[in-house]
Parts: C-alpha cells; sequence; structure tokens
C-alpha cells in the first residue's frame, strides 16, 4: 500500500509557535472538539442537508441521545451548525451545517480518507504490536 507522505516544504507555518501558551490551548480546544468522534460524524451527516435530531440520531448509527444532544449543543456554541426552530405545529428543529462548519468538510474528508488507506497498515502494526507484548 502506498501512503502519501509530505516533505516538510509541503507543510504550512505552524499556527502556534508556544506550546504552552493561550494560542495553543485555544487550538488544541477547538482541534478537540472537531477531531471528536460524534462532531466529525455529525459534520459528515450535515454535509448534504439539514437534517432534524431524530434523523441525525438514526443516521449516526451507536450515538447516544445524550451524546448527540451534548455535541449539537457544542458545534452550535462553536458556531459550526445552525439550530433553525421552525414554528409548525409540531414544532420542528433543524440543524445545518454553518458556512464555518462547511468550512471544515474538506480537512474532514481528507483525515477520512488517510484512515481509510492507512487502515491496513495500522491493523497490520496492532497485531505485531500485541503479539510482541502478549503476556502469554
Amino acid at each position: 500500500m502506498k501512503l502519501t507522505t509530505f516533505d516538510e516544504a509541503d507543510l504550512p507555518a505552524p499556527v502556534v509557535h508556544d506550546p504552552n501558551g493561550k494560542d495553543c490551548r485555544l487550538v488544541g480546544d477547538i482541534l478537540a472538539r472537531v477531531g471528536d468522534k460524534w462532531s466529525m460524524l455529525i459534520i459528515m451527516t450535515l454535509l448534504e442537508t439539514p437534517l432534524r435530531f431524530n434523523e441525525l440520531k438514526r443516521a449516526i448509527r451507536g450515538v447516544s441521545q445524550q451524546m448527540l444532544s451534548r455535541n449539537l449543543r457544542a458545534l452550535e456554541r462553536d458556531g459550526l451548525l445552525t439550530r433553525t426552530v421552525h414554528a409548525d405545529v409540531p414544532v420542528r428543529v433543524e440543524y445545518a451545517l454553518s458556512d464555518l462548519g462547511r468550512s471544515l468538510a474538506v480537512p474532514v474528508q481528507a483525515l477520512g480518507a488517510w484512515a481509510a488507506e492507512a487502515r491496513p497498515a495500522i491493523e497490520t502494526s496492532r497485531q505485531a504490536f500485541d503479539r510482541a507484548h502478549d503476556p502469554q
């Protein structure tokens, strides 16, 4: 399998220069939010079309109601998605990606593509590690 590698010249300059500074903590906080398993799945699911809560829950297998609610709220707080309440009877609430949330599509898809491409190599590495460190 051929994995894509980058020369240091291909990489952008570091955004954060002081690993202990405030900027690093803020960037780390943002990366923790968008890098969270459920956040990534929510973002990818909402790329197609706005969805209601239960539609999202059905589309994202394994997410609990509490975890979905918590992540939707956090993504809304960060400005990555919008929550629109329609005054229908019954009330209808839709979630959609904001422009900022849509800007995450390319990096999230790239990370997903990398994970799919690297999966066999990672599985092989895990098996070798487990064999070498098995207490039996």
